[in-house]
C-alpha cells in the first residue's frame, strides 16, 4: 500500500513539474512576442517621429515616399537579396517577371549614345506587325520626342492596357524614310518554351528549351513532348534545357518534375518559421512518361525552381544532371500585400528536395562582421543520398552527375557586345540580304567575317586583359612607394610586349566572335526561336547530354546503385 502511494505522489510531481515546465515554456514564449512586439511599435513610433520632424522642420522640401522606400530597401537589405519592397508604380514590372505577361508593343529598345534605337521584337507582335524593324530610329514616342531619354522612360511610355494606341515617329532603318506609325498595344506572353525539336542521328531525341517556371509552362513542356512524339513516336531520350533559367512559381516545378514521375510522390518540402509554410508538394496528375532516358542541362544561372527540377530528378535516380553546377537559391519567396497596391516579396521558407537537402548556397542568417553573407564551405556540407544510394551534396546548389564546363567569355567578345557592334553590323547585314538558310545551319562565311573586322576598323573596342590591368596596379604602388623611377624601363618593355593588335585578337577569337555574330544575324530572320536553335550549334553540354541518350549504357551506368 505504502509503495502504490509514493508511486502515485511520484506521478503527481512528474505531472506537476511537466505542467510547471510548460507553463514557463508558454509565459516565456508570451513574455518574448511581447518584447518584440513592444520593439516593433516601439521603433515604428520613432519612425514615424522622425519623418514628422523632417517634414516639418528640414530645410528644403522632402519626398516623403522616396525616402519611407529608401529606408525600407535599406532594412531589407540586410536579410537577403530575395526579400523586396514593391512600390505601385513597380508592380507591373514585377507581374512581368512572374508571369511573362505584359500590356505593350512587343519590343525591347536600346540606347546608343542619346540615341533610342528598336531592339529584338517578338515575332507576331504589335511592333512585328507595324513592320518596325530592329535598329530603326525611334524620334518620338506619342508626340514626346526621346532623345535622352533612359530606357525605363521609354518603357513607361510604351506600355499601356491592350487595345490602346500609341504613336510612334521612327525613321525605318532599311529606306531612311521617317514614318509616324500607330501601334494598338496587346497583352504580350513570352513564351516560356521558345524552342523545341527532334535531334540525334535518328532524330529519335526530343529537346525542349524551358526559359522560366511561367503560369502553365509545364502544360507547354507537355504540348511540345506530345508534338515531338507525334513526329517520332519511338523517342529515345528527353533533352530538357534549364541553362539560365531562374525560376519561378514553385507548383511550376512539381509540375514539370510530375511529367516525368508517378502521381502521388514526394517533390518538394518547404519549411518555415510558421507552421503554414511547412508543406509537401506531392506530383497530383499522371505523368507523360515515366521510363523514358532524360537528361537535365544546368548551369550557374539555373537557379530556385530550376534547382527543384534538376535536384528532385537527381535524388530519384529518374534523370542524368549535365552542366555547371547551379546557383544555389533554396529560399522560398510569397507575396503579402501591404495597401495602397504596394506589396512585400519575402522570404517564409526554404525548401528541401525528397532526399532532405537544401540546395541554399549563402548563409544570409549567420553574417561576417562587415555584414557580407558567406558561402557554407564544403567542408560542413552535409551528404545525402539518392534513391539508389548515390551520395549528393547540400547547401551549395545543385552537382551535376557529368560536369561540362563551358567556356568563359573573352574581353574581347564582351566588349563587342557591349558597345552594340554585334547588333550594329547584324543591322548593316539585314539591309543586304534578304534572306539566309534556316537558323540551326547559317554560318557566316570568310568574306563575311572579313567584311565584319573591316567594319570594325574604324570603331573603338579597345580594352584590357587581366594581365594590363595588374600591370597598372603594379605601376600605381611602385610610384607610390617610389620605386617606378629605378624600374621604368623594364616597365616600358613589357608594356610593349602585351600590346595587342586588335586584327590579330579577332582571329584569335574568330570562332566565338563567329557565333555571337551568328546569333544576332539570326534573330533579325527568326526571332528569338531562332537565337534558341543556333545557340545549340558546337555545345559541350548539349552534345554531351545527346551521348548519354544515344548510348544508354552510359546513362544507366551513372544512375546505377554504388556498390558497397
Amino acid at each position: 500500500m505504502l509503495k502504490r502511494i509514493k508511486d502515485k505522489i511520484y506521478k503527481f510531481r512528474g505531472v506537476a513539474a511537466g505542467f510547471l515546465l510548460a507553463t514557463v515554456c508558454f509565459v516565456s514564449i508570451q513574455a518574448s512576442r511581447q518584447d518584440s512586439y513592444f520593439e516593433v511599435s516601439k521603433n515604428l513610433d520613432i519612425f514615424n517621429n522622425v519623418l514628422k520632424e523632417l517634414n516639418t522642420f528640414y530645410v528644403d522640401p522632402i519626398e516623403p515616399g522616396r525616402l519611407i522606400k529608401s529606408g525600407i530597401d535599406e532594412m531589407l537589405a540586410t536579410l537577403d537579396p530575395y526579400t523586396n519592397y514593391i512600390t505601385e508604380s513597380d508592380i507591373e514590372e514585377y507581374e512581368f517577371q512572374t508571369t511573362g505577361r505584359y500590356g505593350g508593343i512587343g519590343a525591347n529598345m536600346r540606347k546608343a549614345e542619346d540615341k533610342i534605337f528598336v531592339g529584338d521584337i517578338h515575332e507576331d507582335s504589335p511592333a512585328d506587325k507595324a513592320s518596325l524593324h530592329p535598329g530603326d530610329e525611334v524620334i518620338s514616342i506619342s508626340g514626346k520626342e526621346v532623345a535622352g531619354k533612359s530606357i525605363d522612360d521609354i518603357s513607361i511610355l510604351l506600355k499601356g492596357s491592350p487595345g490602346t494606341q500609341v504613336s510612334m515617329k521612327v525613321k525605318d532603318v532599311f529606306t531612311g524614310a521617317v514614318e509616324e506609325k500607330t501601334i494598338t498595344r496587346s497583352e504580350i506572353e513570352l513564351s516560356s518554351v521558345p524552342y523545341a525539336s527532334l535531334f540525334g542521328e535518328k532524330k529519335d531525341i526530343a529537346y525542349v528549351k524551358l526559359t522560366q517556371f511561367t503560369p502553365h509552362c509545364s502544360r507547354l513542356v507537355k504540348n511540345q513532348l506530345d508534338s515531338l512524339k507525334k513526329l517520332q513516336p519511338n523517342l529515345g531520350g528527353v533533352v530538357l534545357d534549364l541553362r539560365n533559367n531562374p525560376g519561378g512559381l514553385l507548383n511550376e516545378a512539381v509540375n514539370v518534375c510530375n511529367l516525368f514521375i508517378d502521381k502521388g510522390q514526394l517533390i518538394v518540402s518547404t519549411r518555415g518559421r510558421v507552421k503554414e509554410w511547412e508543406q509537401d508538394f506531392k506530383t497530383t496528375l499522371q505523368p507523360w512518361d515515366t521510363k523514358i532516358p532524360v537528361t537535365v542541362l544546368i548551369n550557374g544561372a539555373s537557379a530556385s525552381a530550376s534547382e527543384i527540377v534538376a535536384g528532385t530528378l537527381q535524388d530519384l535516380d529518374r534523370g542524368v544532371i549535365v552542366g555547371e553546377r547551379s546557383f544555389g537559391k533554396g529560399l522560398v519567396q510569397t507575396t503579402r500585400p501591404l495597401g495602397y497596391n504596394a506589396r512585400l516579396k519575402l522570404t517564409t521558407a526554404k525548401y528541401y528536395t525528397p532526399s532532405g537537402r537544401c540546395i541554399q548556397t549563402v548563409d544570409y542568417s549567420n553574417r561576417n562582421a562587415d555584414g557580407s553573407a558567406g558561402k557554407v564551405p564544403d567542408s560542413l556540407k552535409k551528404e545525402f543520398k539518392t534513391a539508389s544510394g548515390r551520395k549528393v551534396l547540400g547547401s551549395g546548389g545543385v552537382e551535376p552527375d557529368v560536369k561540362v564546363t563551358d567556356d568563359p567569355p573573352s574581353k574581347l567578345a564582351i566588349t563587342l557586345y557591349v558597345k552594340n557592334y554585334f547588333f550594329d553590323y547584324a543591322t548593316v547585314y539585314a539591309k543586304k540580304n534578304n534572306t539566309i538558310p534556316p537558323a540551326g545551319q547559317f554560318a557566316i562565311d570568310n568574306a563575311t567575317f572579313t567584311d565584319f573586322t573591316g567594319w570594325l576598323d574604324k570603331k573603338d573596342y579597345s580594352y584590357k586583359t587581366e594581365t594590363e590591368v595588374r600591370l597598372d596596379s603594379f605601376k600605381s604602388a611602385a610610384i607610390r612607394e617610389k620605386y617606378f623611377a629605378d624600374i621604368e624601363n623594364s616597365y616600358k618593355d613589357l608594356e610593349a610586349k602585351l600590346k595587342r593588335d586588335k586584327k590579330q585578337d579577332l582571329e584569335k577569337h574568330r570562332k566565338e566572335i563567329s557565333q555571337l555574330l551568328e546569333s544576332e544575324i539570326v534573330s533579325r530572320y527568326y526571332y528569338m526561336r531562332g537565337r534558341a536553335e543556333h545557340s545549340l550549334k558546337d555545345d559541350k553540354q548539349m552534345e554531351q547530354a545527346m551521348v548519354l541518350l544515344e548510348k544508354p549504357s552510359g546513362y544507366q551506368a551513372i544512375l546505377k546503385k554504388p556498390a558497397n
